[in-house]
């Protein structure tokens, strides 16, 4: 960190005798802090002051000064189309990722951004949200490099949703999400390419028959593990 950071933003308390030290966090002016997990630890516990609407605080990762709306923290003077919701790093060899805290109700519709990772086999990524293991239906269009003819399927009342591709060189794709937080069927497009000289270009669209109101997701292969890479989830601005 650096010397400006700080951990959390204290809530003083009438005739309390501040240190030299508090009194060197409140000169820095606008919260510093090292990442956006440091900043959000640092709101509404005891003795730190309650997030609200207008709050500001610089984050030394991104070199970014941010402002928090009542809802969800965007860059300060700007009124993005995509806001970065949550970022996670995939493990070594894994079977499966979740994630977490990825939907709320500051958002109605969201795109996952997966890439940098690798395979063990070539072989379907594919998606479940939340607990849930069935009513998904998808159908896709798929085109390797090496062939002049386009392939479909189509999964009906499936444990899971079809979302990519991946490859021993390259794991890479693009989900948008509609309504995962709503009482509202769930619905999903993607689009995906797997590397190598037998690789894919790959397209699904689909739906989750229910109206739970999701928080978390799961990718795992349909076969072998993951390695490396990121996930990155975003939301669509409402307005």
């Amino acid at each position: 960190m650096g010397a400006n950071a700080q951990t959390a933003v204290p809530a003083f308390t009438a005739g309390q005798v501040l240190t030299a030290a508090q009194m060197t966090q409140i000169n820095t002016g606008i919260p510093v802090f090292a990442t956006t997990v440091t900043r959000d630890a640092a709101f509404d516990g005891a003795g730190e002051k309650v997030l609200a609407q207008g709050q500001f605080a610089y984050i030394e990762a991104t070199s970014s000064l941010m402002v928090y709306t009542g809802s969800a923290w965007i860059v300060a003077g700007q009124t993005p189309g995509f806001v970065l919701v949550k970022s996670q790093i995939i493990g070594s060899a894994v079977s499966s990722v979740t994630v977490s805290d990825a939907f709320s109700s500051s958002y109605d519709n969201y795109r996952i951004i997966i890439s940098g990772g690798v395979a063990s086999a070539n072989t379907e990524i594919r998606m479940q949200l939340g607990a849930t293991t069935a009513a998904y239906y998808d159908c896709g269009a798929l085109s390797t490099y090496n062939a002049t003819t386009l392939s479909q399927n189509a999964n009906n009342n499936q444990a899971s949703w079809s979302v990519g591709q991946v490859s021993t060189d390259s794991l890479s794709g693009i989900i948008d999400l509609l309504s995962p937080n709503l009482a509202k069927n769930t619905h999903m497009t993607t689009t995906a390419s797997r590397a190598q000289t037998t690789g894919a270009w790959i397209s699904y669209g689909g739906y989750l028959a229910n109206t739970t109101q999701y928080t978390a997701f799961t990718i795992f292969p349909a076969s072998g593990t993951l390695t490396g890479g990121t996930i990155r989830i975003y939301g669509y601005a409402n307005s």
